[in-house]
């Protein structure tokens, strides 16, 4: 009789945009108590412990103590915490064969575009997050559910399946048509329509809510949704049981996603005193960007510009906030009460290098580590509603894990050195002395 603890255990290679990501070694724990060792452990909230055994059997976490006796998997003296959770990702971005972003109408069929999803779940998976939110595309769902299913590898997935957006295509004539609609006050879409939409992507599965409450970044980032219909997709979103998510530019967008009840603002690249102080009075989480989206596309500037007809603006728009990170990040740092999740914002290129933005983070802008390890970690499973779950090592706790190979509060670069991964109580990356000296990390 076969074991079932294999179909849920066993990893296989994953060929996909030309990258062969070596599968790994997988330790079930089905029925079996599985001790793993770390000198340092931080547990996702306030505490560091040194010498610490933590004990998983059935997928959780049954005990944390000071270590004793024999332990399954000794990492040594590297830092154990949660598994990294990714609250801004776009599982479905890819590189074509082409040497360009997919696009609908590029020629790639859906089971090229899932293929790619599948590979840049795999890729965060192996750099150490456990759960990330997608935010988001129809092809999230089937990855979505087939992670779940154990079918293949890859970390928690939440998916917002598409967006809520009064701008569609990006072009200049809507951008002529959003400037009239503001000059005359005009109202295009209704609050029905905006809340009808809601209601379909609820009805497709999503988990949350994606809103565009800016229009895109070349043009400014004005606010191109009213109060009233903000206040219709945020509503309709809190009457299902849904979060809602604002992508949010512009200072006064994010006073209206906060007025509207909205659950998170993303980005708030040019956010003011007034709206900071708005989101950390109302409780809004607040997920800012530091670097590896604008590197990322400036890197990369051929496979993105004339997809998204990009000119020398924009690059050069870009470069600037590169110049004026720390600046920019004063505001919501120094804000104490304000609740700073983590997002990487990780598009085609970026997936497997989410944790850029925690080096950005401590190393660019000055945050302590554990800050930036507690905001990947336990106060993004909150923003997810899954703090009772996941983001703590803790009894009762999944056991989602990471080991760094090192201490971030001595380098924040050992962020990007992940010598162990444990998703659910199944190991998926072991360091280089249990699994030999070929692991590397994943490129892109």
């Amino acid at each position: 009789m076969r074991d079932p603890c294999v179909g849920r255990c066993l990893l296989f290679a994953v060929l996909v945009s030309g990258v062969l990501v070596s599968s790994s070694v997988a330790v079930c724990t089905d029925d079996v108590t599985l001790v793993i060792r770390a000198g340092i452990l931080f547990d996702g909230r306030a505490y560091i412990r040194e010498d610490v055994d933590v004990e998983v059997r059935n997928g959780k976490i049954t005990a944390v103590r000071p270590a004793s006796g024999k332990a399954d998997i000794d990492l040594g003296k590297r830092l154990l915490a949660p598994g990294l959770i990714d609250t801004h990702v776009h599982l479905s971005w890819y590189i074509t064969s082409q040497e360009r972003l997919h696009r609908r109408d590029d020629g790639d069929d859906e089971r090229t575009a899932i293929l790619n999803a599948a590979g840049n779940a795999w890729r965060m998976l192996q750099a150490g997050f456990t759960t990330v939110q997608s935010v988001g595309a129809a092809e999230d769902k089937l990855v979505r559910d087939a992670i779940d299913r154990g079918a293949i590898p890859g970390p928690r997935v939440l998916t917002s399946l598409g967006q809520v957006r009064t701008d569609d295509d990006g072009g200049r004539l809507a951008a002529i048509w959003s400037s009239l609609k503001r000059f005359f006050r005009i109202e295009d879409e209704s609050a029905e329509g905006i809340r009808s939409r809601v209601r379909t992507l609820h009805a497709s599965g999503a988990d949350l809510i994606k809103i565009f409450a800016t229009e895109n970044s070349r043009r400014g980032g004005a606010s191109n949704m009213t109060q009233t219909q903000l206040d219709s997709a945020c509503g309709e979103a809190r009457s299902l049981g849904l979060r809602a998510i604002v992508h949010a530019q512009s200072a006064e967008s994010m006073k209206r996603a906060v007025r509207a009840g909205c659950t998170q603002i993303d980005h708030g690249r040019v956010a003011d005193d007034e709206s900071i102080a708005m989101m950390a009075s109302a409780g809004v989480y607040f997920e800012p960007q530091c670097s590896l989206v604008f590197r990322n596309y400036l890197g990369n500037w051929h496979w993105f510009a004339d997809v998204r007809k990009w000119d020398a603006k924009q690059q050069a728009a870009m470069e600037r906030i590169l110049e004026g990170l720390r600046e920019r990040a004063a505001t919501w740092l120094s804000a104490k009460s304000l609740k700073v999740v983590y997002g990487s914002d990780a598009v085609a290129g970026a997936h497997g290098q989410n944790a850029a933005d925690l080096v950005c983070r401590v190393r660019d802008l000055g945050q302590p580590a554990l800050d930036a390890l507690r905001s990947a970690t336990s106060l993004s499973a909150e923003s997810l509603g899954l703090g009772d779950k996941i983001g703590t090592v803790a009894p009762g706790y999944e056991a989602d894990l990471v080991a760094f190979e090192g201490d971030p509060r001595q380098d924040p670069g050992v962020f990007m050195q992940v010598a162990f991964v444990m998703r659910g109580g199944v190991t998926y990356r072991l360091p280089p002395d249990r699994a030999g000296p070929n692991r590397v990390f994943p490129s892109r």
